[in-house]
């Protein structure tokens, strides 16, 4: 749909369904436009457009209209290898519209030139810019996230902020900051978009479209991405729980173990009985692990060098590094696929 839908057009947006839920004063239909960047999440992006075809079906009215583009114009390929046939390439639209960049792997297909600057003119003339998924690089490369609330998936937050290190992603599931709206995909495209709906037409029609969703309404809580540490280890050890957050906030620059123990108030011996009897490993192999995870993530999602994430990553020499990355996942750094940087063995 474009921004010249005649009345048969519009009509067209509003499928029928047995639910009902009406809309009073409903105003002007309002638009998004979605940029689909190589490689954007499927998962994200129908979560982001699914409630705004519902609640166009609940009302019975043209609430909403969603216009597609690629950078080129091209079928966009998620990616699950599914294609998507978009309007056109991209182009210059009118202020009122909301333009969201979808994105995925790899992160930084988000940061094209063109998709950076259709970002970028958007946002000048008054318009809002979104991302989903990894979609916040182009916002970045925009210029657009400074003194912003903003966030993107967490499994790119890492390389995002070794790329942007003067930006600071939150954990929250969507951020919703004036001008400037992100999610960190999935289904919190979702929970972005009951938001909005709630901002137009109120938090009774947004929780019913919730409801047709198949989740719970949750206006106005803000859950973080991911799963508490506790919940993820199965353990109930506040002390546990405190030493592995505290490994995983200081990776850069790696706390001694007495130094985690003091400060979750437990001994250095106490701490390495609840590593071995509930994770089977002891306080130093599991905190070099969790080193090594940061760095994996930091080659599949950046273009930082060996030495650069291996200065990240909290070890001393790059030589160190390629021995234990080895030896936790069997391949030398250089080895993983799309490394353009050799390092001798």
């Amino acid at each position: 749909m474009t921004g010249n839908d005649t009345e048969e057009d519009l009509k067209a947006l509003v499928p029928k369904g047995a639910a009902y839920q009406p809309v009073e004063s409903p105003g002007p239909t309002r638009a998004y436009a979605f940029v689909l960047v190589p490689g954007f999440t499927l998962l994200a992006f129908t979560s982001a457009v699914e409630p705004l075809r519902i609640a166009n079906q609940l009302s019975q009215k043209p609430l909403y209209r969603w216009h597609l583009m690629s950078p080129d114009g091209a079928p966009a390929t998620s990616s699950s290898g599914i294609e998507i046939t978009v309007g056109g390439a991209l182009s210059a639209q009118n202020k009122e519209v909301r333009l969201f960049v979808c994105a995925g792997n790899p992160a930084m297909a988000a940061g094209a030139p063109a998709v950076v600057g259709a970002v970028q003119r958007h946002h000048r003339f008054g318009g809002t810019v979104g991302g989903i998924c990894t979609g916040a690089v182009a916002l970045a490369k925009a210029g657009v996230l400074a003194d912003r609330r903003f966030t993107l998936h967490w499994e790119n937050q890492p390389g995002f902020c070794e790329t942007f290190p003067e930006l600071e992603p939150t954990l929250s599931r969507y951020e919703i900051d004036a001008r400037v709206i992100t999610c960190g995909g999935g289904a919190a495209a979702t929970d972005m978009m009951i938001a909005l709906i709630a901002e137009d037409h109120g938090a009774v029609f947004a929780a019913m479209v919730s409801d047709m969703c198949l989740r719970p309404a949750t206006l106005g809580v803000e859950p973080t991405q991911r799963s508490s540490t506790s919940a993820v280890m199965k353990s109930r050890s506040p002390l546990l729980v405190a030493a592995v957050n505290l490994m995983r906030t200081n990776v850069d620059v790696p706390l001694s173990i007495h130094d985690i123990a003091e400060a979750v108030g437990g001994s250095r011996r106490q701490l390495e009985r609840l590593f071995v009897s509930q994770l089977n490993e002891t306080p130093a192999v599991f905190y070099r692990n969790v080193r090594l995870d940061r760095a994996r993530n930091l080659l599949a999602t950046t273009d930082l060098s060996i030495a650069e994430i291996s200065t990240a990553c909290g070890f001393e020499a790059s030589s160190h590094f390629t021995r234990a990355f080895k030896a936790r996942f069997g391949i030398v750094p250089t080895k993983l696929k799309g490394r353009p940087d050799q390092l001798v063995q």
